[in-house]
């Protein structure tokens, strides 16, 4: 059975992207933000990884971040954060409330799928 990835982003060329470099390993589900994610995951839904924009309308990826961090049924799973910002000082505050990674848009796909295989082993 496919490992499941929750991407989170306001832009759907982007996931789109993400979903074709992903899809052959892993069952991916989109969703435009951070709200929809938490009602997702309220649903009865878990991922094994959440990839996360961090602009996006409704619920911030950072926000997002820190309500999974804080909820003790989804705390555990991984969250890679994705941005156009490149600031040491935001990397290092999102990763000091959780996230796995940090990847500055534009990225590199392949990397992208390199870095999610070392998170989630076959």
């Amino acid at each position: 059975m496919k490992k499941k990835i929750l991407i989170l982003d306001d832009k759907e060329t982007i996931a789109k992207v993400l979903s074709i470099y992903l899809m052959s390993d892993y069952d991916v589900q989109w969703l435009p933000d951070g709200l929809q994610g938490v009602k997702w995951l309220q649903a009865g839904n878990t991922p094994d990884l959440i990839i996360s924009d961090i602009r996006m309308p409704g619920m911030r990826g950072d926000d997002f971040l820190e309500w999974i961090k804080q909820n003790e049924l989804f705390r555990h799973i991984p969250v890679i954060m994705l941005s156009s910002e490149d600031s040491t000082s935001e990397r290092i505050r999102l990763l000091e409330i959780g996230a796995i990674d940090y990847i500055v848009k534009p990225f590199n796909p392949m990397e992208l799928k390199i870095r999610v295989k070392k998170i989630l082993p076959n």
